[in-house]
Parts: structure tokens; sequence; C-alpha cells
């Protein structure tokens, strides 16, 4: 898992490594600081021309001090104390901004891995992960990962390194007295690892818990109409409350053995204090300052305080890391995730005409399905031809055609377009051979002509006029203020239905297919204004094969040929006038549909 999310970090590489070096010189430089100042202690204390600062001015200097002069000895303590203080905070500025760089440029890349890799994605993947979840993976999750990140680059450096450190000073300057820090140690470690231990499989269902949240929210801000016209916001807002309720109390849950840490750490850190003061103080007394002095004393609880307060930041990296593990292996499951679908090795970048064959397929969303969805298909559609599909809701209509592009692949027999079959195409190439218009139209927010290059990013102006004229949308997208130029919002929200529609009909156009499906995608618009699409996509299009699932028998009466689709299979097959001959359902919906009394 580590490893996988590492691969991220790539041009950051150098900045990583960097700050754990700039940080070392940090700590080097904190930890020397109180023994400089116990250094300078002991001097001014001492009668006799015998210190580091004497030998430094009489020795390399030259230079004699009246005996018990004390003010060259704390000037140049002084000065150094200020030096090393500089440098510490040089590098310790350096590191935060490489450890930032390094942090915000691995979770940069990390988003970019993950998005790359939800894209390549078939319906099954996202099926499998939910689409609430995967944003919650790229957000909350990415985030708390990036705050581990730079947790382990600076402080995970830094804390233990000063640990060590200061741990061995501490015997330098105390002696045996250091001997409370060894003892401190274990208790603390053991006290740190119950409460990963029980905080873990909170975390663990917390995620899961804001994977509902965000699929709540979701699922109410794309339905806030149907909630507004059924008047149900309260309901909503009950429903949100309880999931965040639940939320909470998992969180107040894991917060609540969190803070244990805290008043541990200050148990550890006062009964420590309170050790070394009294033994200090004893054996300055007790040896008239010569085993023991003020000096060593104040060092003593200076390394004290950092050996504690070291304990206490490894603890908070404990607690991040806790809480950035199970974000992590959410991460990991999504990088490692293969995609179902996926081009040959040596994949077919040609098609020879846009002829489909269903050879006996069945097909079924997942291996735990009940039944298939579809079942025993047998299909020959001749390229260039038109075909209807009609049926009722649930007959798969939707899920058919979902084969010929490979959003879904077969679960037995075989689906061929021009004459291959389509595991062989690479899979790119076969996508822009096939235009589907879903049954939900989505626009992007962007300019009209931004939308219609999605079909393809070279068509010209002049391309776009001509397609939006096929799909009968020319007429009111010039009757916009900016025409192609005009503002589309997000999920196209600020344009009708039927408008939406034949926007999507015309970027589809633009790919200019072999293949081009219309799953339900004239239902927003009136009789007449389908008509005329059908007549320019038969006029303009002649060696394109069509295929048009509707719920309107006028939509697809004048097809070359008709399926009638009941519970996943073909129940009749031909034209509108052989179809009203031998089938009782297909004639009785066209009456319903066309017959006036």
């Amino acid at each position: 898992m580590l490893k996988r999310l590492a691969a991220s970090i790539r041009e950051y590489k150098k900045k990583s490594i960097l700050t754990p070096l700039l940080v070392s010189v940090e700590v080097v430089m904190e930890c020397l600081i109180p023994f400089i100042i116990a250094t300078l202690v002991t001097e001014v204390e001492g009668k006799s021309h015998a210190g580091f600062t004497y030998w430094v001015f009489e020795g390399v200097l030259g230079q004699t001090l009246p005996t018990g002069s004390h003010l060259p000895v704390i000037v140049f303590y002084g000065c150094l104390l200020v030096l090393m203080a500089g440098i510490s905070l040089l590098f310790g500025t350096l590191a935060g901004m490489t450890g930032a760089d390094a942090s915000c440029g691995f979770a940069k890349n990390l988003r970019h891995d993950l998005f790359e890799k939800v894209q390549s994605f078939s319906f099954s993947n996202v099926d499998r992960f939910s689409s609430a979840s995967l944003v919650t993976r790229l957000t909350t999750d990415v985030a708390n990962v990036q705050m581990a990140y730079m947790m382990l680059i600076r402080v995970a450096v830094r804390c233990p390194f000063m640990l060590i450190f200061s741990m061995v000073m501490a015997f330098v300057m105390g002696g045996k007295m250091a001997l409370i820090f060894v003892a401190v140690v274990p208790f603390l470690g053991v006290v740190l690892f119950s409460i990963i231990h029980k905080v873990m499989p909170l975390f663990r269902r917390v995620f899961r818990k804001y994977d509902r949240l965000n699929e709540s929210i979701e699922e109410n801000i794309r339905g806030m109409r149907v909630v507004k016209s059924f008047v149900r916001e309260d309901y909503e807002k009950e429903k949100f409350d309880a999931a965040a309720s639940d939320v909470k109390n998992d969180f107040t849950r894991a917060e609540k053995i969190l803070a244990l840490n805290g008043p541990t750490m200050q148990l550890c850190l006062n009964t420590v204090m309170i050790f070394t003061l009294l033994f200090g103080s004893y054996l300055i007394i007790d040896t008239l300052g010569v085993a023991f002095n003020v000096g060593k004393l104040s060092a003593l609880l200076t390394y004290g305080f950092q050996i504690l307060f070291s304990l206490m930041m490894v603890s908070m990296v404990f607690v991040t890391i806790t809480m950035s593990l199970e974000s992590a292996r959410r991460l990991s499951a999504v990088l490692e995730e293969e995609p179902a679908i996926q081009s040959p090795d040596s994949p077919l970048l040609s098609m020879k005409d846009g002829s489909i064959d269903f050879e006996e397929v069945s097909f079924r969303y997942s291996e735990t399905a009940e039944k298939n969805a579809l079942e025993g298909v047998n299909l020959h559609i001749a390229s260039g031809e038109t075909v209807g599909i009609l049926g009722g809701t649930g007959t798969a209509k939707t899920t058919l055609i979902q084969l010929i592009s490979r959003l879904y692949d077969v679960t037995e027999g075989r689906v061929l377009v021009g004459g291959e079959d389509v595991k062989r195409y690479d899979l790119t190439f076969l996508r822009n051979s096939v235009a589907v218009v879903l049954q939900k139209n989505l626009l992007f927010s962007g300019t009209v002509k931004e939308n219609l290059r999605w079909g393809n990013p070279d068509a010209t102006d002049e391309e776009l006029i001509e397609a939006c004229k096929m799909a009968e949308a020319h007429e009111f997208v010039s009757a916009f203020p900016n025409g192609y130029d005009t503002y589309i919002e997000q999920g196209g929200s600020n344009v009708s239905g039927g408008q939406k529609q034949r926007l999507c009909i015309a970027r589809a156009l633009l790919k200019k297919p072999k293949i081009l499906i219309l799953d339900d995608s004239t239902s927003a618009v009136d009789t007449k204004t389908d008509a005329m699409i059908r007549g320019a996509l038969k006029t303009y299009m002649p060696e394109t094969t069509k295929i048009i699932i509707a719920q309107r028998v006028a939509s697809v009466m004048d097809a070359d040929k008709i399926l009638w689709m009941e519970g996943g299979r073909i129940a009749y097959m031909g034209t509108h006038e052989e179809l009203l001959a031998t089938s009782a359902e297909y004639r009785e919906t066209y009456e319903s549909q066309c017959k006036t009394n």
C-alpha cells in the first residue's frame, strides 16, 4: 500500500529527502543550546580561567582576561547562542517550505493519479465504489494522507531524532538521573498502542458513513426539483441530520479515546519534572555543586522538556497516521483496482463498416446477480440500417446497446461490430466509432461550443452549425444572446430538457460515427421535432448505422427493423407492418399512442 502511494511523490522526491536533512540540522542546534547554556553557567560559577571561553581568549586570541571577569564569557556565549538559534530558525523555515512543497505536490500528484485511474474504470468499477465514495476519496481521504505525509517528513523525523539526541545529552549532563526518561517511554508506548488499537475500527466505520453522507447530499442536490415539488424538505433535513449525527457520534467516541493522550503526556511530564527537581536540588546541596550544579540541572530540565515534548509530538504523529491509515487503504484500493474492461495487447484500429452482430449474448451486472439482465440474444444489424428498440421499463433495452461500445462486457456469447469482436478493438477507437447519446443527458459547464466539441475537439464552427442543424438545435442556439458562445451552467441547468437533448445529439454527430445510438434521447422534444431529427439523420448520414431506443412508436415506425424486448430477450422483430400483424403488445402500444377516437 505504501509503495503504491509513494509512486505519486515523483518530482517531489528531492524535496521530500531534503526536508528531513534540514530538520536534522535544526534539531542538532536545538539540542546543543541547553548544553551551551549549562557550560555558560558552569564557567560563570567558576573562579578560575579554566573554561572554554578563557581558552579561546587567552590561548587562541592572546587576550588576557582579568580574574573574575564574566562579561566576555557572557558576550561570547550570548553571540554563540544567537548564532545557533539563527541557524535553527533558518533550517526550520527552509524545512517548513520544502515540506509544504513536497506534501502539497504529493497530494496534487495523488489526486491526478486517482482521477486518471477513475477515468479508466468501466461502469462496473464505478458501481463497485459508488460515485459518492470516489468523491470522498479524492477530497477528504487525500487531505488526510497529505497531512500524514507532512507529519512523516517533518515531525516524524524531528521527534525521534530529538528524542534520541536529548536522551543522550540528558545522560551526559545528568548521569543516572536520566534513567527516569527511560522508564517513562515504555509506559507511554503501551498507552499509545492501546489508544490506536481502540480507535482504528472507529475510523474505518466513520469513513464508510462519510461515503453514505456524501451520497445523501449528492442525491438531494440532484433531485432538488423533485424534493421541492413534493415539499419534502423537512424529510430530507431529518434524513441528513440523522446521517450527520451518526458520523458525529463515531467521531466523538474516537476523539474521547484520543483525548486520553494529553493527560497521559501531562502526567509523565509532571512526574519527570518533580523527580528531576527534587533529586537534582538534593545533589546540588549535598555535593556543594561539585558532582551536580545549577547549569547541569537547567540543562537536564530542558532536555526533559524536549524528550517529553518529542514523545507528545510522536503521539500526535501516531494519531494523524491512525486517522489517515484508513484513508490510505481506501486510496490504495482505487489505485490498485484493475479496470474491468481494457484494450487488448494488439488492438484493431480500423473498422470495416457499422454492422452489428449479437451471437447468443447473455449478460448479468455482477456475479452475485440472481438472474441475467440479457438472455440468449441473437441479432444482425446491417451497416447503414436504422433499428428501433421498444419495450416496457426494465426490459434491458439500454443494457443491450451498452454492450456495443463495451461500456459493459458480455457474460456469455459475442458482440461483433464491423465483423470483429468488440473485445479486439482499441477502446478509444471503438468508442469514437460508436456515438451514444445516453438516456440521462449531461452538459458540462462551459460554452455551447465547448460542449459540442466534446464530440470532436477539432471541429470547425461550420461543422458545429451543421451538426446543430441536423439535431434541430441551431435555431434556438442562434436565438441565445451570445449564440454559440452562450455559457451553459453545470449540468445544463439553464436550458430546457428538449434543448439539452438536441445539443447532446449534435455533440454525438460531430464524432461522425459508424454507429449512432440514441437511448430515448428525443423524449423531451415534440413529435414534429423528433420526426425532423430522424429525417435529417436519414438524409445526411445514410451509411451510419442508427439504433433508436424510444417509448413512442412514432419515433421508430419508419425504421428498417424494430425490436420488441421483454424480460431481457428479443420477443419480436420486424418492420412496423410485420409487428402490427405478429405482436399484440406492439399493436396495443401503437393503437394507444397513435389512434384517435
